[in-house]
Protein backbone atom coordinates (compact mmCIF):
# COMPACT_ATOMS: atom_id res chain seq x y z
CA UNK A 1 0.00 0.00 0.00
CA UNK A 2 1.36 3.42 -0.92
CA UNK A 3 2.00 6.17 1.63
CA UNK A 4 1.73 9.94 1.68
CA UNK A 5 4.93 11.93 1.14
CA UNK A 6 5.00 15.19 3.13
CA UNK A 7 7.63 17.93 3.02
CA UNK A 8 7.27 20.76 5.54
CA UNK A 9 9.30 24.00 5.72
CA UNK A 10 12.25 22.32 4.01
CA UNK A 11 15.44 24.38 3.97
CA UNK A 12 18.80 23.30 2.60
CA UNK A 13 22.11 25.13 2.24
CA UNK A 14 25.47 24.19 0.79
CA UNK A 15 27.77 26.32 2.88
CA UNK A 16 26.66 29.91 2.37
CA UNK A 17 24.52 29.01 -0.66
CA UNK A 18 20.79 28.55 0.07
CA UNK A 19 19.35 25.92 -2.28
CA UNK A 20 15.88 25.24 -0.86
CA UNK A 21 14.15 27.99 1.08
CA UNK A 22 11.08 26.92 3.05
CA UNK A 23 9.49 24.42 0.68
CA UNK A 24 6.15 22.74 1.46
CA UNK A 25 4.93 19.80 -0.62
CA UNK A 26 2.49 16.96 -0.14
CA UNK A 27 1.91 13.99 -2.44
CA UNK A 28 -1.15 11.86 -1.68
CA UNK A 29 -0.99 8.05 -1.66
CA UNK A 30 -0.69 6.74 -5.25
CA UNK A 31 -0.69 10.28 -6.68
CA UNK A 32 1.76 11.22 -9.45
CA UNK A 33 3.29 14.66 -9.00
CA UNK A 34 5.82 16.20 -11.38
CA UNK A 35 8.25 18.90 -10.23
CA UNK A 36 9.54 21.40 -12.78
CA UNK A 37 11.55 24.58 -12.50
CA UNK A 38 14.66 26.41 -13.72
CA UNK A 39 17.96 24.53 -13.93
CA UNK A 40 19.84 24.63 -10.64
CA UNK A 41 16.80 25.56 -8.55
CA UNK A 42 17.10 22.54 -6.23
CA UNK A 43 14.86 19.88 -7.84
CA UNK A 44 17.40 17.06 -7.63
CA UNK A 45 18.41 18.18 -4.14
CA UNK A 46 14.76 17.82 -3.09
CA UNK A 47 14.75 14.19 -4.28
CA UNK A 48 18.05 13.40 -2.53
CA UNK A 49 16.62 14.72 0.72
CA UNK A 50 13.33 12.85 0.26
CA UNK A 51 15.28 9.65 -0.42
CA UNK A 52 17.27 10.10 2.78
CA UNK A 53 20.60 10.33 0.96
CA UNK A 54 21.31 13.67 2.64
CA UNK A 55 20.05 14.37 6.15
CA UNK A 56 21.60 17.80 6.66
CA UNK A 57 18.59 20.07 6.30
CA UNK A 58 16.00 21.95 8.30
CA UNK A 59 12.31 21.09 8.27
CA UNK A 60 10.57 17.73 8.06
CA UNK A 61 10.18 15.00 5.47
CA UNK A 62 7.74 12.20 6.26
CA UNK A 63 6.72 8.99 4.55
CA UNK A 64 3.34 8.31 6.06
CA UNK A 65 3.85 9.10 9.74
CA UNK A 66 7.57 8.27 9.75
CA UNK A 67 10.31 10.89 9.62
CA UNK A 68 12.92 10.36 6.91
CA UNK A 69 16.25 10.27 8.75
CA UNK A 70 18.20 8.25 6.19
CA UNK A 71 17.50 5.78 3.37
CA UNK A 72 13.99 4.48 3.94
CA UNK A 73 12.92 0.93 3.01
CA UNK A 74 9.58 2.23 1.71
CA UNK A 75 11.23 4.69 -0.72
CA UNK A 76 12.64 3.79 -4.15
CA UNK A 77 14.80 6.08 -6.28
CA UNK A 78 15.58 6.08 -10.00
CA UNK A 79 18.49 8.28 -11.09
CA UNK A 80 19.15 10.06 -14.38
CA UNK A 81 21.54 7.27 -15.40
CA UNK A 82 20.76 3.54 -15.04
CA UNK A 83 23.85 2.86 -12.86
CA UNK A 84 23.77 -0.88 -13.55
CA UNK A 85 26.54 -3.21 -12.43
CA UNK A 86 28.23 -4.24 -15.70
CA UNK A 87 29.29 -7.67 -14.40
CA UNK A 88 25.75 -8.67 -13.37
CA UNK A 89 23.02 -9.75 -15.73
CA UNK A 90 19.65 -7.99 -15.84
CA UNK A 91 17.94 -10.27 -13.29
CA UNK A 92 20.82 -9.95 -10.82
CA UNK A 93 20.90 -6.16 -11.24
CA UNK A 94 17.20 -6.02 -10.44
CA UNK A 95 17.62 -8.38 -7.46
CA UNK A 96 20.45 -6.30 -6.00
CA UNK A 97 18.01 -4.09 -4.07
CA UNK A 98 16.59 -7.06 -2.17
CA UNK A 99 17.89 -8.16 1.21
CA UNK A 100 17.57 -11.83 0.25
CA UNK A 101 18.36 -12.18 -3.45
CA UNK A 102 18.34 -15.92 -4.11
CA UNK A 103 15.22 -17.51 -2.63
CA UNK A 104 12.00 -18.34 -4.46
CA UNK A 105 10.28 -15.21 -3.13
CA UNK A 106 13.10 -13.02 -4.48
CA UNK A 107 12.92 -14.76 -7.86
CA UNK A 108 9.17 -14.12 -8.00
CA UNK A 109 9.66 -10.41 -7.17
CA UNK A 110 12.33 -10.07 -9.86
CA UNK A 111 10.15 -11.86 -12.41
CA UNK A 112 7.21 -9.56 -11.66
CA UNK A 113 9.36 -6.42 -11.87
CA UNK A 114 10.85 -7.46 -15.21
CA UNK A 115 7.40 -8.32 -16.50
CA UNK A 116 6.16 -4.84 -15.49
CA UNK A 117 8.80 -3.21 -17.74
CA UNK A 118 8.53 -5.89 -20.47
CA UNK A 119 12.09 -7.21 -20.11
CA UNK A 120 11.42 -10.81 -19.11
CA UNK A 121 13.20 -12.11 -22.23
CA UNK A 122 16.37 -10.20 -21.30
CA UNK A 123 16.77 -11.50 -17.74
CA UNK A 124 20.09 -13.15 -18.61
CA UNK A 125 21.53 -10.28 -20.69
CA UNK A 126 24.44 -8.12 -19.55
CA UNK A 127 24.09 -4.32 -19.45
CA UNK A 128 26.43 -3.94 -22.44
CA UNK A 129 23.89 -5.84 -24.54
CA UNK A 130 21.08 -3.37 -23.79
CA UNK A 131 20.02 -0.14 -25.45
CA UNK A 132 19.88 3.01 -23.34
CA UNK A 133 16.12 2.74 -23.01
CA UNK A 134 16.30 -0.90 -21.96
CA UNK A 135 18.96 -0.12 -19.37
CA UNK A 136 16.73 2.56 -17.87
CA UNK A 137 13.86 0.08 -17.75
CA UNK A 138 16.13 -2.26 -15.77
CA UNK A 139 16.83 0.62 -13.36
CA UNK A 140 13.08 1.15 -12.99
CA UNK A 141 12.55 -2.57 -12.35
CA UNK A 142 15.31 -2.49 -9.71
CA UNK A 143 13.44 0.31 -7.92
CA UNK A 144 10.10 -1.51 -8.22
CA UNK A 145 11.32 -4.91 -7.04
CA UNK A 146 11.23 -3.82 -3.40
CA UNK A 147 7.61 -2.75 -3.93
CA UNK A 148 8.25 0.81 -2.68
CA UNK A 149 5.38 2.83 -1.29
CA UNK A 150 7.00 6.04 -2.54
CA UNK A 151 8.94 6.16 -5.83
CA UNK A 152 11.21 9.11 -6.65
CA UNK A 153 12.44 9.69 -10.20
CA UNK A 154 15.15 12.22 -11.08
CA UNK A 155 14.80 13.01 -14.81
CA UNK A 156 14.99 9.29 -15.61
CA UNK A 157 14.42 9.69 -19.37
CA UNK A 158 16.38 12.89 -19.95
CA UNK A 159 19.26 11.31 -21.90
CA UNK A 160 17.04 9.39 -24.32
CA UNK A 161 15.71 10.32 -27.75
CA UNK A 162 12.14 11.59 -27.99
CA UNK A 163 10.62 8.35 -29.30
CA UNK A 164 12.30 6.18 -26.64
CA UNK A 165 11.35 8.70 -23.96
CA UNK A 166 7.67 8.47 -24.92
CA UNK A 167 7.78 4.66 -24.86
CA UNK A 168 9.38 4.69 -21.40
CA UNK A 169 6.77 7.11 -20.11
CA UNK A 170 4.16 4.52 -21.06
CA UNK A 171 6.21 1.77 -19.38
CA UNK A 172 6.34 3.90 -16.25
CA UNK A 173 2.56 4.39 -16.26
CA UNK A 174 2.03 0.65 -16.75
CA UNK A 175 4.34 -0.10 -13.81
CA UNK A 176 2.62 2.55 -11.69
CA UNK A 177 -0.77 1.00 -12.51
CA UNK A 178 0.53 -2.36 -11.32
CA UNK A 179 2.34 -1.26 -8.13
CA UNK A 180 0.46 2.00 -7.37
CA UNK A 181 3.29 3.79 -5.52
CA UNK A 182 3.16 7.44 -4.57
CA UNK A 183 5.29 8.94 -7.34
CA UNK A 184 7.35 12.16 -7.36
CA UNK A 185 9.00 12.92 -10.70
CA UNK A 186 11.56 15.66 -11.41
CA UNK A 187 11.65 16.59 -15.09
CA UNK A 188 12.62 19.38 -17.48
CA UNK A 189 10.20 18.03 -20.10
CA UNK A 190 6.90 19.93 -19.79
CA UNK A 191 5.11 17.52 -22.14
CA UNK A 192 6.27 14.62 -19.95
CA UNK A 193 5.02 16.40 -16.83
CA UNK A 194 1.59 16.99 -18.38
CA UNK A 195 1.30 13.48 -19.78
CA UNK A 196 2.23 11.66 -16.57
CA UNK A 197 1.22 13.77 -13.59
CA UNK A 198 -1.94 14.44 -11.62
CA UNK A 199 -0.42 17.76 -10.57
CA UNK A 200 2.61 19.75 -11.70
CA UNK A 201 4.55 21.67 -9.03
CA UNK A 202 6.51 24.68 -10.26
CA UNK A 203 9.55 25.70 -8.24
CA UNK A 204 11.01 29.19 -8.46
CA UNK A 205 14.64 30.19 -8.78
CA UNK A 206 17.07 29.17 -6.02
CA UNK A 207 16.41 29.00 -3.12
CA UNK A 208 13.54 26.81 -4.27
CA UNK A 209 9.98 27.43 -3.15
CA UNK A 210 6.67 26.33 -4.65
CA UNK A 211 5.40 29.20 -6.82
CA UNK A 212 2.54 27.47 -8.62
CA UNK A 213 0.56 24.22 -8.68
CA UNK A 214 -1.18 23.16 -11.89
CA UNK A 215 -3.73 20.32 -11.72
CA UNK A 216 -3.83 18.12 -14.82
CA UNK A 217 -7.46 17.26 -15.47
CA UNK A 218 -7.65 14.71 -18.34
CA UNK A 219 -8.26 11.19 -17.08
CA UNK A 220 -5.90 8.33 -17.94
CA UNK A 221 -5.21 6.94 -20.45
CA UNK A 222 -4.30 10.29 -21.98
CA UNK A 223 -3.85 11.25 -25.60
CA UNK A 224 -0.67 13.24 -26.18
CA UNK A 225 -2.56 15.23 -28.84
CA UNK A 226 -5.27 16.30 -26.39
CA UNK A 227 -5.67 20.11 -26.76
CA UNK A 228 -6.29 20.31 -23.01
CA UNK A 229 -2.74 19.12 -22.37
CA UNK A 230 -1.42 21.63 -24.91
CA UNK A 231 -3.26 24.46 -23.14
CA UNK A 232 -1.90 23.35 -19.77
CA UNK A 233 1.60 23.29 -21.23
CA UNK A 234 1.19 26.91 -22.36
CA UNK A 235 -0.03 27.86 -18.87
CA UNK A 236 3.01 26.17 -17.35
CA UNK A 237 5.37 27.94 -19.74
CA UNK A 238 3.81 31.27 -18.81
CA UNK A 239 4.17 30.45 -15.11
CA UNK A 240 7.85 29.58 -15.64
CA UNK A 241 8.45 32.91 -17.37
CA UNK A 242 6.60 34.79 -14.63
CA UNK A 243 8.70 33.08 -11.96
CA UNK A 244 11.90 33.94 -13.81
CA UNK A 245 10.87 37.54 -14.45
CA UNK A 246 9.87 38.01 -10.81
CA UNK A 247 13.30 36.81 -9.76
CA UNK A 248 15.00 39.27 -12.14
CA UNK A 249 12.91 42.18 -10.83
CA UNK A 250 13.59 41.44 -7.17
CA UNK A 251 17.27 40.50 -7.58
Amino acid sequence: MSRRLSVTELRKRYGDLPVIGGLDLEVAPSEIVAVVGPSGCGKSTLLRLAAGLDTHYRGEIRVGDQLVCGPHPAVGLVFQEPRLFPWLNVADNVAFGLGERHGPHAHALVRDALEAVELTAFAGALPKELSGGMAQRVALARALVTEPQVLLLDEPFNALDAFTRMRLQDHLLAAWTRYRPTLLLVTHDLDEAMYLADRVILLGERPARVVDVIPVAPARPRDRRDPTLAALRVALLEALHLARDSRLVTA
